[in-house]
């Protein structure tokens, strides 16, 4: 008997089922080409904010091109000393006034040294000295290229360390003339030390947020978010300080039982005067002042009115230091 054999059957899938491995791969090429472009997209923007970071405590500083006696003609010692908790050496010149024992210990401002040309303030040495006052000048610690600038946290503990200097030098009656930071150095110092009678307060920086962005968006115009978040996260990782260490708030709310004498420019654009002036409300002491110049400019208020400046500020340290007696 003869049989019939069926046919083989023979399965061929059908040919879109290739399809899909096809559009994955061809999927994966297109995309990973632009997560990498995203990648590096994202890193690009965040070296770029760990740059601004860093470079802000890290001011281009020029070295001293003069001394007091070549300047204005004052003889001057060159003085070694360190910060009240001895983590900076610093530098500075200590210019005498014969039989005096009070003394105005200069607070220069950012991106400056003990010179600071642009006040200036061998001029105003000179007028002290002329004044009967003893005058310590000396550099910040973020002058040497090994430090950076820390918004006066560590400032404040060098400032310190200069007044513990000429306190030892026999000096009674100790005041501060501070400028830019220099001023909110100042403030921050006088948050905690005895030894500070009276300040006078030259276009007044505080180092926090706000006037942070407001300068650097005058350089780079930069959106606020996320540009201030990422700088302030990078600015302790890069610069061992935190923002948040800087007792700005503090400053803006207290009530200093010294005399501070306040000199503010309306058109200053890097430290807006609203800040001096919410400050000075605060204060009760009868010999605080304000002086807004309509005019005025960050730390060119000197250059601006010699006459009138030299006069106010005079008269502030006479009347003060005679209420020291």
């Amino acid at each position: 008997m003869e049989t019939t054999r069926a046919p083989a059957v023979v399965f061929n899938p059908p040919a879109f089922e290739n399809a899909p491995t096809k559009t994955s791969r061809k999927k994966m090429w297109i995309l990973l080409p632009l997560a990498i472009l995203f990648g590096l997209f994202a890193c690009a923007i965040l070296a770029f904010h760990g740059y601004i970071a860093w470079m802000l405590a890290r001011p281009a500083i020029a070295p001293l091109s003069s001394n007091p006696l070549l300047a204005v003609g004052l003889p001057y010692e060159d003085v070694s000393f360190t910060s009240s908790d001895g983590g900076s050496a610093l530098n500075g010149w200590f210019i005498p006034a014969e039989g005096s024992d009070k003394v105005v210990v200069f607070s220069h401002g950012y991106g400056g040294n003990r010179e600071e040309l642009w006040v200036p303030l061998y001029s105003l040495a000179k007028e002290l000295n002329n004044q009967h006052f003893n005058v310590l000048l000396f550099d910040y610690g973020y002058v040497q290229p090994n430090l950076s600038v820390t918004g006066g946290v560590r400032e404040s503990r060098e400032l310190q360390g200069a007044i513990d200097f000429v306190k030892h030098q026999g000096m009674k009656h100790t005041y501060v003339w501070g400028f830019s930071m220099g001023a909110g150095t100042a403030l921050q110092t006088a948050l905690y030390s005895k030894e500070i009678e009276a300040m006078i307060l030259d276009s007044t920086f505080l180092l926090e947020p706000d006037t942070m962005f407001h300068n650097i968006k005058q350089q780079v115009d930069l959106p606020r978010f996320p540009s201030l978040p990422l700088i302030r996260f990078f600015f302790p990782i890069l610069n061992g300080t935190s923002m948040e260490q800087i007792p700005y708030q503090t400053v803006k709310e207290s009530n200093y039982a010294i005399p501070l004498f306040f000199i503010h420019g309306k058109k200053d654009v890097k430290a807006p005067y609203d800040v001096v002036e919410l400050i000075y409300e605060n204060q009760t002491s009868p010999r605080s002042s304000l002086w807004l110049l309509p005019e005025g400019r960050h730390e060119l208020l000197y250059k601006a009115n010699k006459k009138e400046y030299l006069k106010r500020t005079m008269a502030f340290w006479n009347r003060v230091s005679s209420d020291s007696y």
